[in-house]
């Protein structure tokens, strides 16, 4: 009986699990461009990086992006808020937790997920770049995973920014005297991302990316 009852709740988990991707890939269906934008859910709005978050949405909604975040509070609200002050598309694709995260109020459209996995798959599926500001395990996970499916060509390459110089230069130092110098990597993957500290920065590389890319091939 024990194990018919783990088989039950496999097949509702397996059923629960179509259903996030039902539903994701339903919001994306009309969504032009987009960009994601990761950084930590505790930092404060008085915090430079929110302000910068806020400012950096702001302007890629301009530029014709909507902008996608993981709807909870710090980094992803001021991202939502930035972008929905602009008057653009502000999607949030929230997660249940054991300590719960509040979705944000700035997000227009906001989609709930019980299982990371899908939830990522989000992330990438409309993505043109993804923003990176300080932040901790998510974010460090988000910023890794898209370097990983860059490198192994699982998707094609798009812009991947860091936003912070003094948050992230201790780990892109280990990753050049640790990982390449080990050949646990190649020179060209850490051309993979760039390091920036404005938000106009990180615009402009994103816009500069898709008017190359525009200009090579002829789209």
């Amino acid at each position: 009986m024990r194990q018919s009852n783990s088989i039950d709740n496999d097949l509702w988990r397996i059923f629960r699990i179509m259903s996030e991707f039902v539903d994701g890939f339903q919001l994306f269906t009309d969504l032009g461009p987009a960009v994601s934008i990761f950084g930590s859910a505790v930092t404060p709005t008085d915090d430079p990086y929110y302000v910068k978050a806020q400012e950096t949405a702001s302007l890629l909604v301009k530029s014709g992006f909507a902008v996608i975040t993981g709807g909870g509070p710090g980094i992803m609200e001021a991202a939502n808020k930035g972008a929905k002050e602009a008057g653009g598309e502000s999607i949030g694709l929230n997660i249940f937790l054991p300590r719960e995260q509040k979705p944000n109020p700035f997000a227009t459209t906001m989609v709930h997920f019980r299982y990371f996995f899908c939830r990522k798959v989000m992330f990438v599926k409309n993505a043109k770049a993804f923003i990176i500001f300080p932040g901790g395990y998510g974010t460090m996970d988000e910023f890794f995973e898209a370097l990983t499916l860059i490198q192994t060509k699982r998707i094609d390459q798009f812009p991947v920014v860091l936003v912070g110089k003094k948050f992230w230069s201790g780990l892109i130092d280990w990753m050049y005297t640790v990982l390449l110098k080990e050949n646990k990597i190649v020179d060209k993957d850490v051309d993979l991302f760039t390091l920036v500290e404005e938000p106009e920065e990180a615009v402009k590389i994103v816009n500069d990316f898709y008017s190359d890319f525009i200009r090579e091939n002829g789209a």
